[in-house]
Order: structure tokens, then C-alpha cells, then sequence
């Protein structure tokens, strides 16, 4: 990186040295044991990536919800594991003391590798809202393929640094399309109930939920689908409820309630950082090297893995290539990473046994997004909370599941918005481009119709009892519907298909898939509770059987 790129940072008030350090690693259980998160930062700067030629019994790749499911559970069993990911630590404050960029004010650390920032509401009142920012390994990752762009978090803690937190176990009845192998009774009754506790699920405070008015938006959501005869359901979180309410009294730094969400959450969110990691650091056992990015797995000559990674600086650029041995090896990249690594090592014949079944059965949970442009009676709210606590069912009857979503700009917009999750067939498969030497999805544009569909099964009947009419402001010029992304990209390794039901891939032991690629493309809810205790459930199958 030169210089006039580090000073024109550093003149917008982010500077580019606070990234230089925390390599995450942690050097042992003396150091940390009974620390809050943070107080370790004397022992992580101390520590060191993992270094060309190591051997480690366990490779992670990923530090999402499967793989620090996998981390901890094999650690507490008495593995060494070392973890490996893509993006940074994110635990060092920048320029403005903060570790996050703020929703409504992006900046080079908002977006992973990009000289424009691509947000998903493109325009507002007319406006576009996206900018050029320098290019720099930022939080979230705004992929595109042919048909689709696909957001990913980027950083130890995968997407948990960047959703919005909604932490919602489906019903039951809708799990035999879920994971149709999976025995639902023991989810039910054991690891959907292990997820929610080590995620540190809740859910808000009703009477506060009515009184507060950062939530204003949502209540005026809940009256327009109650009115309609749609029922509105209180959805669970992982956030702080206890920090949340002191925000809104004005005692501690806000957080929720300026509006930081998709580019992380720096005070009360309960991201894995808090949760699965911190429990992670504490074992002694775990190391992790952010900034590295796997790129080969080939069969070792004596036993286990020979595994190829690069090392990037902030401008995404390799500054060495290293090379080490794992006994085994866990894919926990995200359901894209996963898929786009292993369709590729297939393919290129670096694990030539793996089966037709890599790359199949990707979908993008049905998402897609729309606002509503209320009247001036019901207005939303200035202040609004970006953490959603609230969501219209209607799966059974229309095929959808609508998140009444903020839209937190600090200013008065009469305006409704909604994130829904639908019964989408379609799937979508990765392919190796040889002449690219890239993976590629066959995602169409078009096969977003049945989601559409289904969220109007909801909003054009609101529209019709209240009134109103749908926001043409948000997705573009005279565009309604935001059918051009996901946030819940599922599939690609499905289990029981590219894998065993438990995980473990077809053609080489000790090779295991533990993430979202193992959900054959919908879970009629937002995701992450379940790809948290799918990995559960099978790493304890896999501790029991393999180890």
C-alpha cells in the first residue's frame, strides 16, 4: 500500500495501520482464562500466524457458525485446532475509535475488496447511495455471479459480524423439508436447544418492545399485517436487550440505535466473537490466522492433508503462499466459499474422488425485499433500532415469511420495510470455469418470480386494506422489488448427498463439511440457528466416531 492511498484514508478519518496488527492468534488458556473479549490483546499481539510447514491435527476453514461450533466441541474434546479465515480480526478501533463503520456512513472498512460500495438499498428518494471507497479486506462482502449478488460476512466471526441478528428456530412441522435426513425430534429436543444457548438467544422485552421509540417502525408493521389478518410473531435475537435499554435512556454509547447493523455492531450485539469464539479462546486449544484464505487440499503422501494458503494483506494482495499438513480438514467457508473451493478441487483434480453431488442444491432462501410508502398518520420513526425483533407468517397459506426490517437513515420516511424469506424451488448449481479458473453459478434472475409472488401473497393485500402502495425509491429508478440478492446463501455441499448425514465427504476420510453448504437451499427462516445446530449435531457424531 502507498503512501497518498494511506493519507487519503487517513483524510476520511480511517486509517489503514490499526489493521496492520491482530493476527488473532491466541497463545494459551493462562493468558485469557476469565477475561471478557478484549482483554486478551496483549497475548494476540504477541502471537503469530501459522507458520509454512506446520502440522496440526485439525484444520478449520472458517470461523462462521459451523466452524466454531466445530472448533469448540473438538477442542473441549481434547484436539488441537487451528483455525483459518479470509478476512480480519476486527478487534482493533480505528481513527474514530470504533471498530465498525456505521451503517448510513460506509467507508473502506464496510466492504471487502471494492473501490464502489454495492449497498443493498441502492437508492433513496430518488438518489443513489453508493460511493467509491478505497479498496481494502472491509466486514462484507457484496459477491456477484450472473444472476445474483450474494452478501457475506468477512472477518473471525463470518456472518454473525454482519446480520441482523434475528435468531429464529423454524417450526417444527416445516423441518422435513429442511433437512429431510436430520431426526427432527433429537433437533428439537437437543440441538436447536444447544444452539440458542451458546448463541445467547432472547427474545425483547414486550412491554418495552410497546413503550420504546425505536421500535415505532415495527410496531406500525405489526398493526398493518394484524389488520390484514396476518399474525405477527415476537422473533427471537441475539442482542443485549439490557444494552439496548440503556441506549434508549441515553447511558452508554448507541449502538442498535444508530443504526449499526450491516457493517457491524460495535457494542451489544452478540456476535460469535462473544459467544462461541470467546469460549473458543478460552480452551488453550484453538489458534486462529485471520487474513488467510485456503486455496488447495490434496491427499498428503503420509497420512491426512497437504493444504495451501495465502496470506493477504489489506489490499487483498498474497504476500506468501504457505504450506501445511492437517490430519483433518473442516470446510466452514459459507456455504459460497465452501462450494466454490471444493467445486474447484474437484475439478482441477486435487480431490478427483469427491461426488457429482459438489456444487449442487445452492439456493438463496427465498429472499427478497420490498418497502411500502405509509400514509402520513403512520409515520415509522426518526430513531429506529437496526435490530429486527418482529416477523409476518405466512408460510403456510402464501409460501412466505416477511422480517419487518429497519431502514434506519436518522430521518422521517412514512416508510415500511421487509426482508422475506419464500418457498423458492429453484437451485442453482457451481461449475468450475477451467478457461476463467474460477467457480461459476448458474443463478438466473428469472427464478426469483416465485419469490416475488409469494411476498405479495402479504403486501398487496396491506396495500389494499390500508391504502397505500409499494416504495419504487429503493432498488433503483421506478423498481419495487429487490430480487437482485441474498443474505442467506444455503447449499452446495448438501449433507446426505455431497456428504454422508453427518457431514463427512464422499471419497476421503477425514474430510467434513460443517457449515450452510449442508442445507439444500432454504430454511423457511433466517439460517443461522439452524446451520449452528445441524454443526451440533454432527460434530458430536463425528467426536464420538472419528477421533
Amino acid at each position: 500500500m502507498n503512501d497518498t492511498t494511506t493519507q487519503n484514508s487517513e483524510t476520511k478519518g480511517v486509517s489503514r495501520r490499526r489493521f496492520i496488527t491482530g493476527t488473532g492468534s491466541l497463545i494459551g488458556a493462562a493468558a485469557i482464562a476469565g477475561h471478557a473479549p478484549g482483554a486478551w490483546a496483549d497475548a494476540r499481539a504477541a502471537a503469530v500466524p501459522i507458520g509454512s510447514g506446520a502440522h496440526v491435527p485439525v484444520l478449520v476453514v472458517g470461523t462462521g457458525y459451523g466452524g466454531s461450533v466445530a472448533a469448540l466441541r473438538l477442542a473441549e474434546a481434547g484436539a488441537d485446532v487451528h483455525m483459518v479465515e479470509m478476512g480480519m480480526a476486527w478487534d482493533t478501533p480505528g481513527a474514530d475509535g470504533k471498530i465498525f463503520a456505521n451503517t448510513t456512513r460506509a467507508d473502506d472498512r464496510s466492504f471487502w475488496l471494492r473501490t464502489r460500495t454495492k449497498q443493498p438499498l441502492s437508492n433513496f428518494l430518488g438518489f443513489p447511495l453508493d460511493k467509491d471507497v478505497d479498496r481494502f479486506t472491509g466486514i462484507l462482502d457484496a459477491e456477484e455471479f450472473g444472476g445474483i449478488t450474494v452478501y457475506q460476512g468477512r472477518g473471525v466471526g463470518g456472518g454473525s459480524l454482519v446480520n441482523g441478528g434475528m435468531a429464529v428456530t423454524p417450526r417444527r412441522e416445516n423441518f422435513g423439508a429442511i433437512l429431510p435426513t436430520v431426526n427432527a425430534a433429537e433437533m428439537y429436543s437437543t440441538y436447536y436447544p444447544r444452539a440458542n444457548s451458546g448463541l445467547g438467544v432472547t427474545t425483547i422485552d414486550p412491554a418495552w418492545f410497546d413503550s420504546v421509540d425505536c421500535y415505532q417502525y415495527a410496531r406500525v408493521g405489526r398493526k398493518h399485517a394484524q389488520r390484514s389478518g396476518f399474525p405477527f410473531l415476537f422473533v427471537p435475537a441475539v442482542y443485549d436487550w439490557d444494552y439496548m435499554k440503556q441506549e434508549a435512556a441515553g447511558a452508554v454509547p448507541k449502538s442498535a440505535l444508530d443504526g449499526e447493523i450491516l457493517y457491524g455492531n460495535n457494542h451489544g450485539k452478540k456476535s460469535l466473537q462473544k459467544t462461541y469464539i470467546d469460549r473458543i479462546r478460552a480452551t488453550g486449544r484453538v489458534t486462529i490466522s485471520p487474513l488467510h484464505k485456503v486455496t488447495k487440499v490434496t491427499p498428503a503422501p503420509g497420512g491426512g492433508y497437504t493444504v495451501l494458503i495465502d496470506q493477504l494483506d489489506t489490499g487483498g494482495r498474497t504476500t506468501v503462499t504457505k504450506t501445511v499438513t492437517a490430519d483433518k480438514v473442516f470446510f466452514a467457508a459459507g456455504s459460497v466459499g465452501t462450494s466454490k473451493l471444493l467445486v474447484g478441487l474437484k475439478a482441477t483434480g486435487a480431490l478427483p474422488l469427491l461426488n457429482d453431488e459438489i456444487g449442487r442444491g445452492w439456493g438463496d432462501n427465498g429472499n427478497v425485499m420490498c418497502g411500502r410508502a405509509n400514509h402520513l398518520w403512520d409515520p415509522t420513526g426518526k430513531v429506529q433500532s437496526s435490530i429486527p425483533t418482529g416477523g409476518i407468517d405466512n408460510w403456510d397459506a402464501g409460501g412466505a415469511f416477511a422480517e419487518i426490517a429497519p431502514l434506519p437513515t436518522g430521518i422521517e420516511t412514512w416508510a415500511s420495510f421487509y426482508l422475506s424469506i419464500t418457498k423458492n424451488p429453484h437451485r442453482a448449481r457451481f461449475t468450475w470455469n477451467a478457461a476463467a479458473g474460477k467457480a461459476e453459478l448458474d443463478w438466473q434472475t428469472a427464478w426469483k418470480q416465485p419469490s416475488i409472488d409469494a411476498a405479495k401473497t402479504i403486501f398487496d393485500k396491506i396495500n389494499q386494506k390500508e391504502g397505500t402502495i409499494y416504495r419504487t425509491d429503493l432498488f433503483g429508478v421506478y423498481k419495487i422489488w429487490g430480487d437482485h440478492l441474498t443474505y442467506h446463501p444455503l447449499g452446495g455441499a448438501v449433507l446426505d448427498k455431497a456428504t454422508d448425514n453427518y457431514g463427512r465427504l464422499h471419497g476421503y476420510s477425514g474430510l467434513y463439511v460443517i457449515d450452510g453448504a449442508l442445507i439444500p437451499g432454504n430454511t423457511s427462516v433466517n439460517p443461522f440457528v439452524t446451520i449452528t445446530a445441524l454443526a451440533e449435531r454432527n460434530i458430536e457424531r463425528i467426536i464420538a466416531t472419528d477421533l
